[in-house]
């Protein structure tokens, strides 16, 4: 029943604009918007977990069915050790809220990125919201975590040289399908918009494989800030496109 009321609403939906199947979103200026209002960069990034959970629930009504969102990028470790920490803790704490989120809203959940340098029970926690949320039929939910897009495409070369070592593979099999079965990625869609908030125009490491035909959005809205209206721009916006994949007039 829930499939089907799913489907009625897709439907709906696309009957007016053409609904993205998969967006992207690279959460930006959450410390510059707690800054413009006197308060510590860790309110901005409380507030911007905050907007994660509105626009999961948000995005799902619309018709979108694949969300993911760029969290922390293997280069957030160069930050302050004090935000990194506090970053750290509300990870744990968000851990936690997300697996009742999505146990109330049937998410599917899944990390990407290279999960060896998390703290063990960190680690632990990401295990178990996946394993628990993995048969899920509601949104399919991404957070990349410790993630670089450059890092994740040297993981699949480098297990794919190893396939070839060991005499599973012969180098002449590799194809763009065989990079991307190795890829964080494997098994979703490429994402057909990337949305970056905060004024930023550049896609900063995330996802470099999978954007290759993807529309870009960019605003000047801080995360925090991003609402169900702001969504909707953003979608109106990718209505506007043509989308061609290399081809001319779609053909």
């Amino acid at each position: 029943m829930r499939r089907e009321r799913a489907a009625a609403r897709v439907t709906e939906m696309q009957e007016d604009r053409k609904i993205p199947n998969h967006v992207a979103i690279i959460l930006d200026g959450n410390g510059r918007w707690a800054k413009s209002k006197g308060m510590p960069r860790n309110y901005g990034h409380v507030q911007g977990a905050k907007a994660v959970e509105i626009i999961c629930e948000e995005a799902y009504r619309m018709g979108i069915q694949y969300l993911t969102v760029y969290a922390f990028s293997t280069e957030n470790w160069n930050r302050p050790q004090e935000e990194v920490d506090a970053l750290m803790k509300l990870l744990r704490n968000y851990l936690k809220t997300c697996l009742k989120t999505a146990e109330k809203n049937r998410m599917c959940v899944r990390i990407l990125g290279d999960k060896t340098r998390l703290d063990k029970d960190i680690r632990q926690r990401i295990g178990e919201l996946e394993e628990a949320t993995k048969n899920n039929d509601g949104l399919h939910f991404q957070i990349a975590l410790n993630y670089g897009g450059r890092d994740e495409i040297v993981r699949a070369v480098r297990e794919l040289a190893q396939s070839v070592k060991e005499g599973k593979l012969e180098a002449g099999q590799i194809t763009e399908e065989t990079v991307g079965s190795r890829l964080d990625t494997r098994g979703l869609p490429e994402p057909d918009l990337l949305i970056r908030t905060c004024n930023e125009q550049r896609i900063s490491n995330f996802l470099l494989w999978q954007l290759a035909y993807t529309e870009f959005y960019f605003t000047p809205v801080a995360w925090p800030d991003f609402t169900k209206e702001e969504l909707e721009k953003a979608i109106e916006a990718y209505n506007t496109r043509d989308r061609r994949y290399g081809m001319v007039d779609g053909k």
